[in-house]
């Protein structure tokens, strides 16, 4: 991309970090900058490989938490100040970019007062909604409102924003975006299904995402066994792991449905897209839980872009990932039935899911391509 601009980039979250946020991060400073852009971040297993690499100039720091420390992550804090009002001193740049709000964003308030450069900051939606503790929900508050511009990645989290009185003016929304040639269609997928017992004929239902109860996953496997009564021969296959680990597993024994549901935790990269290509449907029917909710949801958009239609709870911001009756269902992910209703409507009408996944397909290309993300960011 033509115009690259110097920017000053503090992120924990950044490859090879696994996860939504670190790919988002690479995807777009790599494409609107070059050397002249720094990027701080944790220093993770392989990040030399994969910095000798990269577009950008990366910085990486030990940031790890201290249990002995009041707060814990007091030492993370010092750590990251020091490197980057080091990288900020030594080069020029036009803006300072945070992540997050804490502690990236508090970082580079003060950092970008310091050089006079203009600081935006990443809202993701989960922060807002479930830091309730007074000194970080106060510092949180404190940054929102004095950067010079925040990112809102749905509509649901612009709405949080301005509840917390951030100035409706300095809030911009940029959707997530995905690799369109990474995920796409056309994909090879023959040799996936049999090493784990699935035939062709049998319809597979995808979930990706850390197994966490807000995901709705517990939900997917109390559909089944009504959905094979209803004579539709189904498996479900589970990519990610999670703390509900043990508890989706007794699920599916006391449930008899064992045989077909398929924890694959994490795959091969390459292998991803394939999955969702493979798949009949992907869903994750997401909810609240203890004010914990999703923000938007990358995993619809993949699977948008590998033409599948997706069931998205519609709590948080899905609707701005999952367009209801366009591209796919938004449920009530607290009440089961409803999301067996939704998996019967597209697994029982093949004509209407395949509109739903070329509708997705279609929107994923025109609007959610990271070339599209970046131009969108360049023009901040």
């Amino acid at each position: 991309m033509s115009d690259l601009h110097r920017y000053l980039v503090i992120t924990e979250l950044f490859l090879p970090t696994k996860g939504g946020t670190a790919i988002w991060f690479d995807e777009v400073y790599s494409r609107i900058g070059g050397k002249e852009t720094h990027v701080i971040t944790a220093d993770v297993e392989g990040a030399d490989a994969f910095d000798a690499k990269h577009n950008n100039s990366i910085h990486r720091v030990s940031l790890k938490r201290h249990w002995w420390l009041r707060p814990e992550s007091l030492a993370m804090y010092v750590k990251m100040f020091f490197k980057v009002l080091v990288v900020a001193l030594s080069n020029k740049f036009d803006a300072v970019h945070a992540g997050r709000v804490l502690p990236e964003g508090l970082v580079g308030l003060v950092v970008a007062r310091m050089i006079r450069r203009p600081l935006v900051v990443y809202a993701h939606g989960e922060e807002i909604t479930t830091w309730r503790q007074p000194g970080k929900f106060k510092a949180m508050v404190f940054v929102y409102r004095r950067a010079d511009r925040v990112i809102a990645n749905s509509e649901f989290t612009r709405d949080e924003l301005l509840k917390l009185g951030v100035d409706p003016d300095r809030i911009s929304i940029i959707y997530p975006g995905v690799d369109v040639n990474r995920f796409r269609p056309d994909i090879p997928v023959d040799d996936l299904l049999a090493p784990h017992g699935i035939t062709e004929k049998q319809k597979l239902i995808l979930s990706v995402g850390r197994l966490s109860r807000r995901k709705g996953f517990d939900q997917v496997i109390r559909s089944l066994p009504l959905i094979c009564e209803k004579g539709i021969d189904a498996h479900y296959a589970l990519i990610g792991i999670g703390e509900d680990m043990d508890y989706l597993n007794v699920l599916t024994e006391e449930l008899g449905v064992s045989e077909r549901v398929h924890f694959l935790g994490h795959v091969p990269a390459e292998d991803l897209p394939r999955w969702y290509c493979v798949a009949d449907v992907f869903v994750m029917p997401n909810r609240e839980v203890d004010n914990d909710t999703e923000g938007f949801g990358i995993v619809f958009i993949e699977a948008a872009a590998c033409a599948k239609p997706v069931i998205a709870g519609d709590r948080g911001g899905t609707g701005s990932a999952v367009v209801h009756g366009e591209t796919g269902l938004r449920v009530d992910g607290e009440v089961s039935e409803n999301v067996t209703n939704a998996l019967l409507k597209i697994l029982n009408d093949s004509n209407y899911a395949q509109v739903l996944g070329k509708n997705g397909y279609i929107r994923a290309q025109q609007d959610f391509s990271w070339e599209k993300v970046a131009e969108k960011t360049l023009a901040l």
